[in-house]
């Protein structure tokens, strides 16, 4: 669980403790996310899945039109534009006081859904490597900037990926990434592994194991275990039923440090913090 020096996030001008940890629900408006239970298209069922997901103690919703699941295929920036934005409308419209990230490494569709939409955190899986406006475009804006380590782009990331010390490499990734975003202006950074972005089911068991030597650096980390195949395939399953296992990993990452659960499941994630909280608490009784 947290510990150390306390950390804070600025969302809309107003300070977000993560003593406790919180909680990230997953709103994939695209047609071929890798767990079909995380789709949405039409407005319906985007209002009703953030209704529920708000309901159930979500502490964000993160919205994204661009599929990052392994070999994914590029899609025009125009195309993720028009489902970002129309989603995160219906979102912001319905729900003013939810709190929105938006899921892009573009940093048009990011402006947009920021400024137009009225979401309140970027949250981008190339850490600023696919888009180099992306990191001025965020301390112009001065919103939280989740930064993944990614090995490669989606639709080459698992073809083999290697690393000497995979817990190193992404701590060094994230060392030269930060110093060059607070040099260029922004404040509030949470860094995600990036658990089955390039790397192997061994780099992810690995990197959730040692996932407390990212506290090194001080800030927030995120973490996205949520129905991977990390779980699903040493259990022998499939998405629809990673579920069990999810839970259990989302627990080793409290436990190792995570201040953010990213999750298709929001009830389940956040009865994990509740235990995982009392866990804490006796422990420091």
């Amino acid at each position: 669980m947290n510990s150390g020096k306390p950390k804070y996030i600025n969302v809309k001008g107003h300070l977000i403790d993560l003593e406790v940890p919180k909680i990230m629900g997953i709103l994939n408006i695209t047609p071929d996310s890798f767990y079909s239970g995380s789709r949405y298209k039409k407005e319906k069922e985007i209002k009703e899945a953030a209704q529920k997901m708000l309901a159930e103690g979500a502490d964000f919703l993160d919205i994204g039109g661009y599929s990052s699941r392994p070999g994914a295929d590029d899609i025009p920036e125009e195309e993720e534009m028009t489902r970002v934005l129309t989603a995160v409308r219906y979102v912001a419209e319905e729900f003013p006081e939810a709190i929105i990230s938006v899921d892009t490494f573009r940093s048009r569709v990011a402006r947009r859904a920021i400024s137009e939409g009225g979401a309140h955190i970027i949250n981008d899986i190339s850490g600023g490597d696919a888009d180099p406006e992306m990191s001025e475009l965020i301390a112009e804006l001065n919103v939280p900037y989740i930064i993944m380590h990614m090995k490669g782009t989606p639709g080459t990331m698992q073809k083999d990926p290697v690393y000497e010390d995979v817990v190193s490499e992404v701590l060094m990734w994230f060392g030269q990434k930060t110093v060059s975003l607070m040099a260029a202006g922004v404040k509030d950074i949470i860094i995600d592994p990036g658990f089955g972005f390039g790397k192997t089911i061994e780099h992810n068991f690995m990197l959730l194991r040692r996932l407390n030597e990212l506290s090194i650096a001080g800030l927030p980390v995120m973490a996205g275990l949520s129905r991977k195949s990390m779980i699903w395939k040493t259990l022998d399953v499939g998405p629809s039923e990673a579920l069990n296992g999810t839970s259990v990993l989302n627990a080793v990452a409290l436990m190792n440090g995570a201040d953010i659960l990213r999750v298709h499941d929001v009830k389940e994630a956040v009865e994990v913090v509740k235990l995982m909280s009392m866990v804490k608490k006796v422990e420091l009784n």
